[in-house]
């Protein structure tokens, strides 16, 4: 502890509410990095315990027992057993879900043995009551030796308990308990001993630990040594050490829940919960269910955030157009309508969408249906060469490719997890949104069929399925290619169904809205500048000698004005660096129905696909600076041809939409492909099949209807 800031691990099994209650301390206060040399997430925050005292809070990820097995798992690990240099914790907190307490007190029993400074927390008392369990609260916490808070972080109960507990804790008014859960010495006493001669701030269960995974422990090489040679001094098994552990541990557990814990017949009637999943786990209904919410989460996108969109664009056109009026006419009043409020407006116009979409996705997470997902999706996903594990990095995929991709890491078998990397980039991401909107906006009309099914919502709907499918198909034919003899398991604990956390829901819209806005925000407005210069400047003399050949021909008595100077807007705009980049582009991407302007937003969403929206800003503004006070829709809808037909028609539409959903377009997911295979071979793959995909079906697509 230092300067009155305690240092604060929340450890826990999966689903056992642990991130609800990291929420519920930190509320805002968060930031999200990855754990040192590893990517994996790292959550933390920052907590008031009283007036003195403050809090940083590390939310470690989910462990079933002090055995790690995933790399994950490995994080929470080393921090337990104070091997991660750079989180120190002065006070551990241990949630246990109440409701299924005796599998949660295998992990919290380690943790307690370890002798570190302990608060068990138990969550989730509303479900254990439904079940028709009681816990003694003062019972258990003699038992265990340790403090022991109830809390429930969705209504904000027994919050301010718990900060008192860990406060007193890390004052050391609770101590350790002497005796441990297990006799070691019944079967490592001698091994325990000789190692604590070495390290005697250890527990004996931690030397315990040291005898097992010491190869993974920063330990100098004299030291590794020394602690092999005490193994085979003292004939030290691992295997046969862990069993024999966790069978002490389970008869001791056992005498702890009778003493404590009351529960009913477990032949009682089938919960509610259970009679939920048959339907919904139901493998016709089940689907059906699933599409629909789909279907329902797309469309409220739209429903939701028109207004609120159509008024950012609305304000950003008039904020244009008032300064346009009253600033100098030079380069630098070009410079901030054309480039600094273009970008701006490309940026803001789409944070509605994407915080109702994340809302709404951390509903379903909250209410326990996304796990419900993974287990329904199980038996397809082995058809094609994955299995239900594969699901969790698809489905954040939706968010983002680079820690969905990150997250396949949580895949023992290389051959799943090397092919949910391939294919997990063709989940149509967050960034992916604002170009489907504005395309959508833009081609489809909207209409309704049969009163209620709003056509816009289906189509969008339909882009996300359809990289869904087309990701399964591509995940079937690479298997066969992909060598590696591996087999796999899927085991998944299915949480028990809540209602929503609203404050939850609200601080990630804000969260996921502030990442946008200043991580792809920051790549946005430095392409809308760097568009502005190459769209405001040519080679040579170009410039000039196009402004000087339109001053003469408006000087030609009755010349049409403003058709020439809409010419010359767009003779400057084709004579600049960014249309000679798009017209080089051109016979690539004219078979597509695209124009040299859409091959220069290609160009650009390149670093993030959002920006293609940026870039039509930018592209539109600076071609049109007598249009200053439209929208960005209407000025794509007046988009013409040379040969007068408009650029943006159904079949351009939805041949972009589709070149979108299949390309890779985005550096950052190569790069981090690049990082977790250690081989440039499965990027370059990745970027030349979808690149490849990509074009072949948008050339279908636009075939099909123009």
């Amino acid at each position: 502890m230092k300067n009155n800031t305690l240092h604060i691990a929340l450890v826990g099994n999966p689903n056992s509410g642990k991130s609800s209650l990291f929420n519920c301390l930190t509320g805002l206060n968060q930031k999200v990095g990855n754990f040192p040399g590893v990517t994996v997430d790292k959550k933390s925050g920052h907590t008031k315990l009283s007036d003195t005292l403050t809090a940083d809070v590390v939310d470690l990820p989910g462990s079933y027992s002090l055995y790690p097995r995933r790399l994950d798992e490995w994080v929470s690990y080393r921090v337990m057993l104070n091997q991660d240099k750079e989180i120190r914790a002065d006070v551990v907190v241990a949630v246990a879900d109440a409701s299924n307490l005796k599998r949660n007190l295998l992990f919290c029993s380690q943790i307690i043995d370890l002798k570190v400074p302990v608060v068990v927390v138990l969550t989730m008392m509303d479900m254990a009551r439904k079940k028709g369990i009681k816990i003694d609260l003062p019972t258990l916490e003699r038992e265990l030796g340790v403090p022991v808070v109830a809390v429930d972080p969705r209504k904000n109960k027994g919050i301010a308990q718990l900060k008192k507990a860990i406060e007193l804790t890390s004052q050391q008014l609770y101590q350790a308990p002497v005796r441990d859960f297990i006799d070691n010495r019944s079967f490592a006493d001698n091994a325990i001993q000789e190692v604590k001669t070495h390290f005697p701030e250890l527990s004996d269960y931690a030397a315990i630990h040291y005898l097992i995974n010491h190869e993974s422990f920063g330990l100098t090489p004299v030291m590794q040594d020394t602690i092999e040679n005490i193994e085979k001094k003292n004939n030290f098994n691992p295997t046969k050490t862990q069993a024999e552990e966790i069978l002490q541990r389970y008869s001791r557990i056992r005498q702890i829940m009778q003493q404590a814990v009351s529960e009913p017949d477990p032949l009682q009637k089938t919960l509610f919960t259970e009679k939920l999943d048959n339907l919904l786990l139901h493998r016709r209904w089940g689907y059906l269910i699933l599409l629909s919410v789909l279907f329902l989460l797309f469309q409220s996108v739209f429903w939701l955030a028109q207004y609120p969109m159509d008024w950012i664009d609305l304000g950003f056109a008039k904020l244009n157009q008032a300064l346009s009026s009253s600033l100098p006419d030079n380069r630098w009043t070009d410079l901030l309508l054309n480039g600094v409020i273009a970008g701006l407006s490309g940026i803001f116009v789409f944070v509605p969408q994407i915080m109702i979409l994340f809302g709404l996705i951390t509903v379903l997470e909250d209410s326990g249906y996304m796990a419900r997902i993974s287990f329904l999706s199980d038996r397809l996903m082995r058809t094609v060469g994955l299995n239900g594990k594969s699901v969790m990095p698809m489905i954040s995929g939706f968010a983002c490719a680079v820690p969905a991709i990150m997250s396949a890491r949580n895949i023992e078998n290389r051959k799943e997890r090397l092919l949910t990397i391939l294919i997990t980039p063709l989940m149509s991401c967050s960034a992916r949104l604002p170009v489907y909107t504005i395309l959508i906006g833009l081609v489809i009309p909207q209409t309704y069929l049969f009163g209620f099914l709003g056509v816009q919502g289906l189509v969008m709907m339909g882009l996300y399925l359809l990289g869904l499918v087309m990701a399964l198909i591509v995940s079937y034919v690479a298997k066969w290619f992909i060598k590696i003899q591996e087999k796999s398991f899927f085991i998944l604990e299915l949480p028990a169904y809540r209602s929503p956390r609203w404050s939850n829901m609200v601080t990630t819209m804000f969260s996921k809205a502030r990442i946008f806005v200043f991580d792809a925000g920051k790549i946005i407005m430095i392409i809308s500048l760097l568009l502005w210069g190459l769209s405001s400047f040519g080679p040579g003399n170009t410039m000039q000698n196009i402004s000087s050949k339109y001053e003469t021909l408006k000087a030609v008595p009755g010349a049409n004005q403003s058709v020439l100077h809409k010419e010359y807007q767009t003779a400057k705009l084709e004579g600049s660096y960014a249309g000679i980049l798009g017209k080089s582009i051109e016979p690539a991407i004219s078979p597509l129905g695209y124009d040299w302007k859409i091959g220069i937003a290609l160009i650009t969403s390149f670093a993030a696909r959002e920006v293609f929206v940026g870039t039509m800003a930018t592209l539109y503004s600076v071609g049109d600076e007598d249009e200053g006070s439209l929208l960005l829709k209407e000025k794509m809808k007046q988009a013409k041809k040379h040969d007068g037909t408009p650029v943006f028609t159904l079949a351009t539409g939805l041949s972009l939409m589709i070149f979108y959903v299949f390309a890779m377009q985005c550096m950052s997911t190569l790069a981090v492909v690049k990082r977790e295979t250690r081989s440039w071979k499965w990027p370059i793959i990745q970027l030349i099949y979808m690149t490849g995909l990509a074009w072949v079906m948008s050339w279908v697509v636009y075939q099909l209807f123009k």
